[in-house]
């Protein structure tokens, strides 16, 4: 029996629309089921809109109970966060009644506002708009829709745009709730480098001034936005161990015997011991091998475990190279920093022995504005705006160049002037 007999009320093309629309909800509920990222997932919400519905622009709106406003990072043709108050416009109209407005004319209807349209060059013709409502039946959003490319938005529309809002619903709460978890997550990483800090005056800020570092060479080698987050929690927490070392050593201003030597370095299998209490999410998992093998060396000379070459997690090397550099020029009670072609030449001398040379290659092409903002973390309220507008188009491989050799012209001059101003710079933490 074919299904034109199972279904006498309905024609084959009638079944076949309903088929399409089935399989249609089936690949979106699997490209949706795909990420929990909000931004991420709401850009993959408006493109499948947008694409299954025929149409020319979608945005999502979420509704926002707390500030009772509507808002989207995410629209088609719009580049920054729309907020207005909920009950505002059309959209806020449909948020607030659970209606469905299919409108064929948007300037024929008074509750259209043109003044978007007239920003921005657009020209806004019929508009499908529906609440997004969750499994409780509360509505947590609003779909709009603009401009259908063949005609006026139809029935069928509505009807699919019905059951793409429940699939897309349910999909934006779980990434709320993951953004929510990630967000104490991050909290909590954030109080234990924190308290880290605290502790230990002498080196305060170091757990930060590190983690962008590494953040940014990171990004500079390309990995995955969950990669460069497992370096970045790992950075921030690569010193955690340190609570576990009595002050007396800690906090010693002279040269350590061998003995306190060896207690220091306790420090690193210490992070590994604590970090590995706490139960990771599996894409975070690495964290305590990355956090405790940032003092190990490319040649195997290093602690706490003495691995070599491709046995130190990619993380710990580029940490081993932050922690080095930012040790070596970070102000003390005591004294400023060290002299920038030292820092570098120690670095570039250990490259090969103790440190990944294509991490060091990076660190030299970090931008000099960032390479301040940086070395300043904690004072950037200091810094000249033009001063880091000019930085922006040179690198740490650049400055060098122009230190070891003297300056070509007057803009490498003026590089070197700029940021050795702020380097020398002389106050007390």
């Amino acid at each position: 029996m074919n299904k034109a007999e199972l279904y006498p009320d309905k024609t084959v093309d009638t079944l076949k629309q309903e088929n399409e629309r089935l399989s249609s909800l089936l690949q979106i509920t699997q490209d949706l089921s795909s990420t929990l990222e909000l931004d991420e997932l709401l850009f993959k919400i408006t493109d499948v809109v947008r694409a299954t519905l025929k149409a020319d622009r979608c945005t999502v709106f979420l509704l926002d109970t707390e500030r009772n406003e509507l808002w989207s990072k995410v629209a088609t043709g719009v580049k920054k966060e729309i907020r207005f108050p909920a009950n505002q416009g059309i959209a806020g109209h449909v948020a607030t009644t659970g209606e469905v407005l299919n409108i064929p004319d948007a300037y024929a209807d008074p509750r259209f506002n043109p003044e978007i349209d007239k920003k921005t060059g657009y020209r806004t013709r019929n508009m499908l708009t529906m609440p997004m409502r969750n499994n409780q039946g509360e509505i947590i959003g609003v779909f709009q829709i603009l401009n259908k490319l063949d005609g006026a938005f139809s029935e069928e529309d509505e009807e699919l745009l019905r059951g793409i809002s429940g699939v897309a619903a349910a999909s934006i709460e779980n990434a709320q709730l993951y953004d929510e978890l990630n967000k104490s997550f991050v909290s909590f990483i954030e109080t234990l480098s924190s308290a880290l800090d605290a502790r230990d005056y002498i080196t305060s800020g170091h757990s930060r001034r590190v983690t962008l570092y590494a953040v940014e060479i990171a990004r500079l080698m390309r990995l995955s936005q969950e990669e460069i987050n497992v370096i970045r929690y790992a950075s921030l927490l690569h010193d955690i161990g340190k609570i576990g070392i009595p002050e007396i050593v800690l906090f010693k201003n002279k040269k350590l015997t061998e003995d306190e030597y060896e207690i220091i370095k306790r420090h690193a299998s210490l992070s590994k011991s604590i970090l590995s209490k706490i139960h990771f999410q599996r894409r975070l998992r690495d964290i305590p091998a990355i956090a405790a093998s940032h003092h190990e060396k490319i040649d195997g000379t290093g602690y706490p475990e003495g691995l070599k070459g491709e046995q130190i997690p990619l993380g710990g090397k580029i940490i081993a190279v932050c922690d080095v550099f930012d040790a070596l020029t970070s102000r003390r009670q005591y004294r400023d920093r060290m002299e920038l072609e030292k820092v570098m030449d120690i670095l570039e001398k250990e490259t090969a022995t103790s440190f990944e040379p294509f991490v060091v290659y990076q660190f030299k092409n970090i931008p000099l504005n960032v390479l301040i903002e940086i070395l300043e973390f904690g004072h950037n309220d200091d810094l000249d705006r033009d001063d880091l507008q000019f930085l922006r188009d040179y690198t740490l491989k650049d400055l060098l160049q122009v230190r070891r050799n003297g300056a070509q012209n007057d803009n490498e001059a003026k590089m070197e002037e700029v940021f050795m101003r702020y380097y020398l710079r002389k106050y007390r933490l």
